[in-house]
């Protein structure tokens, strides 16, 4: 009988009791959901879950550089040029960042393509080379607030290279 009891008992601890525990590490938060719903944010450290009934997202908290390919834009006195530019960028609430958007890199990705093009068409090649930081921060406002109820933070946009096609 107390052999049983004991196997019984190791059985609980690596089946059950182990595998719910999770390491979050300093950087990320975790995002827990119980049978499927969100449930609450876990903090940094040994976490415990309960294993077949809640998972866990980590998400990491620190700021992720994203290079934005070349942009083919014609400017608005008709010159084509091919521009990039790199995103700087930080998840602030991991909840929305897992729940409102399925793939946030990407979303921020595309949504500053989309930024660049419109700023980038409506200024003159002057204007594109002489205020490259000032046409960098109004493509960032202009993802920063499309980006905030996914729980994102743009901290900046660099516009790194511009060529003229002639």
């Amino acid at each position: 009988m107390d052999t049983l009891f004991i196997i019984l008992l190791g059985f609980i601890f690596f089946f059950v009791i182990l595998p719910g525990f999770t390491i979050i590490m300093q950087f990320e938060k975790g995002v827990v959901f119980t049978l499927g719903r969100y449930s609450k944010t876990i903090e940094p450290g040994l976490r415990w879950t309960i294993p077949l009934i809640q998972t866990v997202q980590k998400i990491d908290l620190r700021i992720e550089t994203v290079d934005i390919p070349k942009q083919e834009v014609i400017t608005k006195d008709n010159i084509p040029v091919n521009i990039n530019a790199a995103v700087y960028f930080q998840v602030k609430r991991p909840e929305n960042a897992v729940i409102k958007i399925s793939d946030y890199v990407f979303a921020v990705i595309q949504l500053t393509q989309s930024a660049l093009k419109d700023i980038i068409g409506n200024n003159d090649l002057d204007t594109i080379l002489s205020e490259r930081k000032r046409l960098g921060e109004e493509i960032k406002s202009i993802v920063d607030e499309a980006t905030d109820r996914w729980g994102i933070d743009i901290d900046s946009i660099n516009v790194q290279e511009i060529e003229v096609d002639l």
